[in-house]
């Protein structure tokens, strides 16, 4: 399950505290029940794209869940479920984000809605979609 986030929680890619930016946190619980918050899909892609960079303890086979904040819902779900909308006009706590949206229809009209280049599935965030 998603974690409560504490406001000591800070992102281990840019050091900002989380708790601020509940509608865009994104969580990686590993199987030990040690954790990583992010407060967008950006920095938790960043980290989980080059977890040994952050955390060279784990692995990402030590990875039990990977969630994010669902835009419109604002609720928590499985990173690897959603899809993520590129190079739109919605911002997040750090610029330009990937925004996640529950089903493909839903990111194909938020793409139209907010000008957005690409929707993309987790398994197809490079680090390139990152810049």
């Amino acid at each position: 399950k998603p974690l409560a986030i504490k406001k000591s929680d800070k992102c281990p890619v840019c050091g900002m505290f989380v708790a601020m930016y509940k509608n865009w946190r994104a969580e990686i619980i590993f199987t030990d029940g040690t954790y990583a918050v992010f407060d967008g899909p950006k920095d938790m892609f960043r980290y989980y794209l080059d977890i040994k960079k952050y955390n060279p303890a784990k692995k990402a086979s030590d990875i039990s869940n990977i969630y994010v904040t669902e835009y419109y819902s604002t609720g928590l779900m499985e990173a690897r479920k959603v899809f993520f909308v590129q190079g739109s006009d919605v911002n997040g706590p750090m610029g330009a984000e990937l925004v996640p949206l529950a089903t493909e229809a839903a990111a194909k009209d938020f793409m139209k809605d907010h000008k957005g280049s690409r929707i993309l599935k987790f398994s197809e965030v490079t680090m390139e979609n990152l810049k």
